[in-house]
């Protein structure tokens, strides 16, 4: 009876024990699968940093840095007849190349070409050659056939270069001359007086320097009994000449020269006996003005 009552008791208390132990190993088994999954998710997670640090931290690719060289030699841009197009937006940060620096190029001084031009008109009854004669001006006659009277101060642009014949001076010229800036005569209030020569072929020669900016010059001259010529030339360049004639009596003008020459260059003049007509047919010198 004892010995029955264990061997059900036995068994019966080793099937009890069974239960407990499956569950145990189906508490492992989940434990066990739940460690795998959170290993391998892990290992993917790990992996995946990896693959992204190594895609955000490697060297930068030089694509947006370096520009394709096209056939024409122009960097980054198609050749003009290749028919292609340019695509905005492919590269933001491409700039065009910066142009070949190109040789330095001498821009060679304007020089303006010489020129002259002469006109005539009547002396006025007072020429004021402080007024007229801004720059320089120079009177003849008042103190002698070899002596001037000068601008104070002048420019001294005009110049005397002499020329054929004797001169005379004289003291009743048609018009008058006033000054008030002389040397050395500081003033006149008008003087009739002048210089003349006779003869075909005599007369005088003048000079004014140009300054390689346009300037006007009034040559107060005249005539008796005679055909005068004026030559006027800028020192090779251009030329022009003007005759006037009064076979009777006396006549004078003013020649009014307008011209432009280098600096240093001349403007000559020639007054002359082109013909004489009459006894002592001459041509006479009052004043010259610059301005």
């Amino acid at each position: 009876m004892g010995e029955e009552d264990r061997s059900r008791i036995g068994p019966g208390s080793h099937r009890e024990g069974r239960p407990h132990t499956r569950s145990a190993q189906r508490r492992w088994r989940r434990r066990r699968r739940l460690m795998l999954e959170g290993l391998a998710a892990f290992l993917c997670l790990a992996a995946l940093v990896a693959y992204l640090g190594t895609e955000r931290h490697d060297t930068p690719r030089e694509e947006s840095a370096v520009l394709p060289v096209a056939p024409t030699g122009r960097v980054g841009l198609p050749s003009e007849g290749d028919g292609a197009v340019a695509t905005p937006g492919l590269r933001p940060r491409q700039r065009p190349p910066s142009p070949s620096p190109s040789p330095s190029t001498v821009v060679p001084t304007t020089v303006a070409p010489p020129t002259v031009a002469v006109g005539r008109a009547d002396v006025p009854a007072l020429v004021d050659l402080t007024a007229v004669g801004t720059v320089d001006w120079v009177q003849w006659g008042l103190l002698g056939a070899d002596r001037t009277v000068r601008k104070r101060g002048g420019s001294g642009d005009i110049r005397d270069e002499g020329g054929r014949g004797r001169r005379q001076s004289y003291s009743n010229n048609p018009e008058e001359y006033a000054w008030r800036d002389g040397a050395p005569v500081a003033s006149a209030s008008g003087t009739m007086s002048g210089v003349y020569t006779c003869d075909r072929g005599n007369g005088f020669r003048l000079a004014v320097t140009g300054n390689g900016q346009p300037r006007t010059v009034h040559l107060y001259a005249g005539l008796w009994m005679a055909r005068g010529r004026l030559d006027v030339r800028v020192a090779g360049g251009p030329a022009s000449t003007v005759r006037m004639e009064d076979p009777h009596t006396a006549m004078t003008a003013d020649f009014t020269v307008r011209f432009r020459a280098p600096r240093g260059v001349k403007l000559l003049l020639s007054w002359t006996v082109e013909e004489s007509l009459g006894q002592c047919g001459n041509v006479s010198l009052q004043a010259v003005a610059l301005r």
